[in-house]
């Protein structure tokens, strides 16, 4: 999955998170406003 993303999003570590989130319906806690662009819950306050 991670593979296969339009975005090209540089870091593999992050690619690997987001595909994880998406497959599992997880929430991230991050920062990274990026997360946002590939439909990922993230929780930062």
């Amino acid at each position: 999955m991670a593979a296969a993303f339009e975005d090209p999003h540089k870091d593999p570590f992050d690619r690997l998170l987001i595909a994880q989130a998406l497959t599992d319906d997880l929430t991230l806690v991050s920062n990274e406003t990026l997360f946002d662009r590939f439909g990922v819950a993230r929780l930062w306050e």
